[in-house]
C-alpha cells in the first residue's frame, strides 16, 4: 500500500504521468532547459572573472624615466576607468622581485633587458620592448683619460641596490676585470647627478632613456662630459641583450657642437613585463597604451619602431602575439573597454553552445516526431503480423482464442500508451484498426463454425 501511495504521489507530481514516462516524453524540453541553465551558470562565472578595476605597477625612483613613463600609463588607463597605482622602486631588480612575489600585488613592471634569467621567468610574460636604454657614462669634463683608465681611483656611482644599472655595470666591470678600480657608490640617478654637478663624485653610470630628465640636465652642463665604450662591439657580441647605439655629434646642441664627436654607447631595451595571470583585457589596454606612448621617433630609432614584438628574456604573452600580428580586438574599436571584454567573453562562450543548440533545434523536432510515431508504428507492425498469421491459420477454435487474446493484449497496450495530444489521433486510429482485425477474426470464426455444422449435417 505504501508503494502504491508513493506511486500515486509521483503520478500527481507529473500530472498523472509516471516520472519515467515524463522524462521519456519531454526529454527535448528538458535538454534545452539544462542547456539554458548551463549558459546562465557560465555567464555568472564570466561576470566573476571580469577585468579588475585597479592594478599595481612597479616603476623606478620618483623623477626617474621609469616613473615618468609609469605616469603616462596611469593616465592612459584612467581613460578606460582602470586605476594604476605606481610603486616607486630602486629599479629593475627590485621590480622583478615584486613581480615574482604574489603578496606584493604588483602585476606589471618596467624591466631592463638582461635582468631576468630563465629561472626567474616561469610566472612572467612580456608585452614587448618599449625603448632603448643606453648605459650613460657621465664624468667630470676635466677627466681626460679614455676608457677604463679614466676610472682608476675615482668615486663612481653605479646605481643603488636593486637597480638594473648596478647589475649591468658590475657585470661589465667583472668582464673587464675592473671591479676594484675605484670607489663604487650606490646612488640613485637624481642624487648621482646632483653630486656629479657639485664635484663630490667623478663618474656616474646610468641606464635610462634619452628623454630622462637627469640625463638631459647633465648633458646640458658644460662641466659634464660623455664617454663612449671602446669595446661596444665586443660587449654586444658577448651579451645578446645589449645593442650598440650612437649619440650623433652635435645632437644635443648644434650651435655649441655638443657632443663634439659621435659617442658609441651600449644599450639595453626596456620591456613591459606582466604576471602570467594578469587579465587578457588589461594586457590589451597596456599594449594600446604602449603603442600610444612609445611609437614616436627618438635619436636611436625611427617612428613606430616601438613597441616591438621582442622577447629578450621571457616569451611574449599570447595576447601580445595577437596584438602585434593583427592589432587590438575589433570590439575595442566600437565599445567601451568593459563592454568589449564582456562581449568578447560571450562570443567565446556562445559559439560552441550555438554549435550544439542549432543542430538540436533543427533535428530534435524530427527525432522527437520519429520517436513518438515509432511507438505507435511498432504496434502497427505487431497488428500486421497478427493479421498475416490469421490469414494463414487453419481456423481452429484454439487458434482463434489465441489470436483474440493477443489482440486484447495489443489493445491494452494501446490504451496505456502515453503520447502527447498531437499524436492522439494515431492511438485512436490504431484502436479502430484493432477493432477491424477483431471483426475479421470473428467473421472467420463464424465461417469456421458454419463449415463444421454443414459437414455434420
Amino acid at each position: 500500500m505504501r508503494g502504491l501511495r508513493g506511486k500515486g504521489r509521483e503520478d500527481e507530481k507529473y500530472g498523472g504521468m509516471p516520472a519515467r514516462d515524463f522524462l521519456r516524453n519531454h526529454w527535448p524540453a528538458i535538454t534545452i532547459t539544462v542547456t539554458a541553465a548551463a549558459i546562465a551558470c557560465a555567464a555568472f562565472v564570466m561576470l566573476l572573472t571580469m577585468p579588475p578595476h585597479r592594478i599595481v605597477m612597479a616603476t623606478g625612483p620618483e623623477g626617474d624615466a621609469y616613473y615618468e613613463v609609469g605616469k603616462r600609463y596611469r593616465a592612459a588607463l584612467a581613460r578606460a576607468n582602470v586605476e594604476v597605482r605606481l610603486v616607486p622602486t630602486a629599479g629593475s631588480v627590485e621590480n622583478l622581485a615584486l613581480l615574482r612575489d604574489p603578496h606584493s600585488q604588483v602585476s606589471v613592471a618596467l624591466i631592463q633587458g638582461g635582468i631576468i634569467g630563465a629561472e626567474n621567468a616561469s610566472e612572467l610574460e612580456s608585452l614587448g620592448t618599449l625603448f632603448h636604454e643606453p648605459l650613460w657614462w657621465l664624468r667630470k669634463r676635466e677627466i681626460q683619460e679614455p676608457g677604463i683608465d679614466g676610472l682608476r681611483g675615482r668615486k663612481i656611482s653605479i646605481g643603488p641596490e636593486g637597480s638594473g644599472t648596478r647589475a649591468l655595470v658590475l657585470e661589465l666591470m667583472k668582464r673587464t676585470g675592473s671591479e676594484r678600480i675605484g670607489e663604487l657608490l650606490a646612488l640613485p640617478p637624481r642624487a648621482a647627478g646632483e653630486k656629479l654637478l657639485a664635484g663630490q663624485i667623478d663618474v656616474a653610470f646610468m641606464t635610462t632613456s634619452w628623454e630622462s630628465p637627469v640625463v638631459q640636465q647633465l648633458l646640458a652642463d658644460q662641466r659634464i662630459g660623455l664617454s663612449g665604450f671602446p669595446h661596444a662591439d665586443a660587449f654586444v657580441a658577448l651579451y645578446p641583450f645589449l645593442n650598440k647605439v650612437v649619440v650623433p655629434r652635435g645632437v644635443f646642441d648644434l650651435a655649441k657642437d655638443q657632443p663634439p664627436t659621435d659617442v658609441v654607447l651600449v644599450a639595453t631595451k626596456a620591456s613591459l613585463i606582466v604576471r602570467g595571470d594578469l587579465h587578457p583585457a588589461i594586457q590589451y589596454l597596456l599594449l594600446n597604451a604602449a603603442a600610444e606612448i612609445h611609437s614616436g621617433p627618438s635619436i636611436f630609432n625611427r617612428a613606430n619602431a616601438f613597441p616591438a614584438a621582442e622577447a629578450i628574456d621571457i616569451p611574449l604573452s599570447s595576447e601580445a602575439l595577437r596584438f602585434y600580428k593583427s592589432g587590438p580586438p575589433f570590439l575595442h574599436d566600437y565599445f567601451p573597454f568593459w563592454m568589449a571584454a564582456l562581449i568578447g567573453k560571450l562570443i567565446i562562450l556562445l559559439i560552441p553552445i550555438l554549435g550544439v543548440l542549432y543542430p538540436m533545434t533543427r533535428f530534435l523536432p524530427r527525432i522527437y516526431d520519429w520517436l513518438m510515431r515509432s511507438k505507435v508504428l511498432r504496434m502497427y507492425g505487431e497488428l500486421r503480423l497478427l493479421e498475416d498469421e490469421m490469414t494463414g491459420a487453419r481456423g481452429t477454435e484454439r487458434d482463434t482464442q489465441e489470436m483474440s487474446a493477443r489482440l486484447d493484449r495489443l489493445e491494452e497496450q494501446a490504451n496505456h500508451l502515453r503520447v502527447p495530444t498531437a499524436y492522439a489521433s494515431m492511438i485512436y486510429g490504431l484502436r479502430d484498426h484493432i477493432d477491424l482485425v477483431r471483426e475479421g477474426l470473428k467473421k472467420r470464426a463464424d465461417q469456421v463454425v458454419e463449415g463444421v455444422v454443414a459437414r455434420s449435417e
